[in-house]
């Protein structure tokens, strides 16, 4: 007497449910009914079969002491300086004995106040008020200068932001020959202000926490095509400092965990 398909699997079925068949894998699994399933049984454990997570922070301090205090041999991190990021792997492993890669930490520097401020006004045009009032809010990090490099007091830079007048004059020419005449005029527009405006203003502050303090030059541009004046902030050397920044973030996280991990520039993905 021949089985049918139905039978063997329904014998086979019986008796993987009656004994359960065990892999052999770290996690405790067997083979169940229903097309051979696997199932995880470490949720039935009185632990975790090993260990394993994400801390995630934007504390530099913080990080660097929760990867000393996890040192694990071969722990890699990988830092990402246009997002001025790490993320850390303490069970990577090797090319020959490979981790699962599942127990890290990940810092993201979070901007400070100042330096997200120094950011967004740069590069757009403002009000004489909205840049006047940007000032005295953020005085306390600033120092004008004036074009000889000299210190101009805040109120004073204040004043001669909110007096900025736009002054046009014109001036014509016309030459006539025995059998020709040509004209020409010259239009010319010029930004005064009843104080002395400054050239630039100087910016001095922590980028991110842990890191030094940085001082950015605002170059200030009036744009006088308008009625109104319209002023802009221009930041100097933008990419050059925002690279030098990327480096110190690599150069103090590195001496913050010593010998904990070996970190790298770059992107890893584990999957």
């Amino acid at each position: 007497m021949s089985l049918t398909k139905d039978a063997i699997q329904l014998i086979t079925d019986t008796a993987l449910e009656a004994n359960g068949k065990k892999l052999e894998t770290l996690v405790p699994t067997v083979v169940l009914p229903e097309s051979s399933k696997v199932i995880d049984l470490e949720k039935f454990q009185a632990g975790r079969s090993r260990f394993r997570g994400t801390y995630s922070t934007h504390s530099l301090a913080d990080f660097s002491a929760y990867v000393v205090e996890r040192a694990a041999l071969g722990a890699r991190g990988f830092i990402d300086q246009d997002a001025m990021s790490c993320v850390l792997l303490f069970n990577l492993g090797t090319a020959d004995v490979p981790g699962h890669a599942d127990d890290r930490a990940v810092l993201k520097l979070k901007a400070t106040a100042g330096y997200t401020a120094a950011q967004q006004i740069g590069g757009r045009g403002i009000s004489q008020k909205d840049l006047s009032d940007w000032i005295e809010d953020w005085h306390q990090y600033l120092t004008p200068v004036d074009e000889a490099g000299n210190a101009i007091p805040v109120a004073k830079a204040i004043a001669a932001v909110r007096t900025i007048t736009i002054k046009a004059s014109s001036e014509s020419e016309t030459t006539v020959g025995e059998t020709s005449a040509s004209r020409s005029a010259m239009d010319q527009i010029e930004a005064r202000s009843k104080e002395t405006l400054p050239v630039s203003l100087q910016f001095s502050t922590i980028p991110f926490e842990g890191l030094t303090e940085q001082v950015i030059t605002l170059r200030l541009s009036v744009i006088t095509s308008g009625s109104q004046p319209v002023l802009k902030l221009r930041w100097v050397g933008e990419e050059a400092q925002r690279e030098d920044i990327a480096q110190e973030f690599k150069t103090v996280l590195q001496s913050s965990i010593g010998d904990a991990a070996l970190l790298s520039l770059g992107a890893f993905d584990p999957k």
